[in-house]
């Protein structure tokens, strides 16, 4: 792969080679990465990245339009079938944009909005002052009630409704170990009138792997998401919605021409070929085993006295105070393990102390290492591994050793070129 890189520019092949070392020799745990099949890569990489193709199936502003047709359409039913929808737009460009144009379908400027806090696992995207969104938006928070559980006060989350009537009730979160509890957010929506919408950018695949439960099943109107995490699939975004054709001419419009212009057409190809493989049988077993994985890692943590925001976890990810349970911060702790080739993300913890750009936590997931095929056993070592570094950061004699050991299990664990034949 990469020869006619490698033949025309060196510098860029380097830095591509380079890339594929990181990753084939260390383990990754951002719970928002993962690896896709060559297929995927393939499709991204293919001729369909010549062609413009402005508009919808059957509706473009440009003619030869046969393929690219065929491959939106196949990426949209595929969609629609592995999430329980009837409208999929899969043209947004990642899942910020999929949630800038959902919010442009929905509201007028100055409305408000209802999401999670980001302190509190909510994203950059729900509303946070740094955005321009809040120029445009008016946005305001719910927080967990209880950051040892994760249990949020859905009774004040009424009460602010009734106060603010928000357009939107956003659901969703980047940095929340738990599951939310649907029901409450749409009984609260129908309520003050608002549209219901879910984020599941982080929980896409665990969904369509049914391993979690759907937010549509509880009456969500929208649902926006990346197409990589645990999907598995390209980067990129899509807007789901459930049933009504109306919200759907919204976003599509919003969509294009309202933000965007031409679709990445190659992408769209490897988001459909992503969403055939997460239909295989085999993707629900991945999903369910990320799950578990997760867990494992969880008991560890737990067992070594690490403190766990939310107690644990209900999904893929994890987030640990280790300033607070080791006196390392957060930058600190990603560079330690970034030594002995753990790939995490520092992360602010609920009402943290300490500055976002070098924070009390460490974010962490199972999903890219569930691709590789690591089981809880493997789970268990590597998050007693990543304990042992932490704690022994200024033992380089020690830290060698762990790297060893981290490089010998990616060596057992190759990266997979095919998710077909997975057991």
């Amino acid at each position: 792969m990469y020869e006619h890189v490698k033949k025309q520019d060196k510098q860029v092949y380097k830095a591509l080679i380079g890339e594929e070392t990181r990753e084939a020799e260390g383990l990754e745990l951002i719970p928002s990465e993962n690896y896709v099949s060559l297929a995927v890569r393939e499709a991204n990489a293919s001729i369909l990245t010549n062609k413009y193709s402005e508009g919808y199936p059957g509706r473009r502003y440009y003619g030869g339009q046969e393929y690219t047709d065929m491959v939106e359409n196949l990426a949209r039913d595929r969609a629609k079938k592995l999430f329980g929808a009837k409208y999929a737009n899969v043209q947004p460009l990642g899942g910020a944009n999929a949630n800038i144009a959902m919010y442009m379908a929905l509201l007028e400027p100055g409305d408000t909005v209802l999401g999670m806090d980001l302190s509190h696992g909510g994203h950059l995207t729900h509303g946070h002052p740094v955005t321009y969104l809040t120029k445009m938006f008016r946005f305001v928070r719910y927080k967990m009630k209880n950051a040892e559980t994760g249990e949020i006060d859905y009774e004040e989350m009424r009460q602010v409704a009734v106060i603010e009537r928000p357009k939107i009730i956003l659901a969703g979160f980047s940095a929340y170990p738990r599951e939310l509890d649907y029901a409450k957010f749409v009984e609260i929506a129908r309520e003050v009138g608002a549209t219901a919408v879910m984020d599941i950018a982080h929980i896409a695949g665990l969904i369509a792997g049914k391993a979690v439960k759907n937010p549509f099943d509880y009456g969500f109107d929208i649902m926006t998401t990346t197409t990589h995490k645990t999907l598995r699939g390209p980067r990129g975004g899509m807007i789901l919605v459930r049933e009504s054709e109306e919200l759907a001419k919204k976003i599509d419009k919003a969509v294009f021409p309202g933000l965007q212009g031409g679709p990445h057409m190659n992408n769209i190809a490897a988001k459909a070929v992503a969403f055939g493989e997460a239909q295989k049988p085999s993707f629900k077993k991945y999903a369910k085993q990320i799950l578990k994985n997760a867990q494992a890692m969880e008991k560890v943590f737990k067992d070594r006295g690490i403190r766990l925001i939310t107690g644990g976890t209900d999904n893929h990810l994890l987030l640990a105070d280790v300033y607070g349970s080791l006196g390392v911060t957060g930058k600190e702790a990603q560079e330690i393990l970034d030594m002995i080739g753990i790939t995490v993300n520092k992360n602010s913890i609920a009402d943290d102390t300490r500055g976002p750009m070098d924070p009390s936590g460490i974010r962490f997931g199972t999903p890219a290492i569930t691709t590789r095929g690591f089981k809880e056993q493997q789970c268990t070592r590597i998050a007693e591994l990543m304990i042992d570094a932490l704690a022994h950061k200024n033992e380089t004699k020690k830290l060698k050793i762990i790297r060893a050991e981290v490089h010998s299990l990616c060596k057992k664990f190759p990266i997979p070129k095919s998710f077909a034949a997975q057991k």
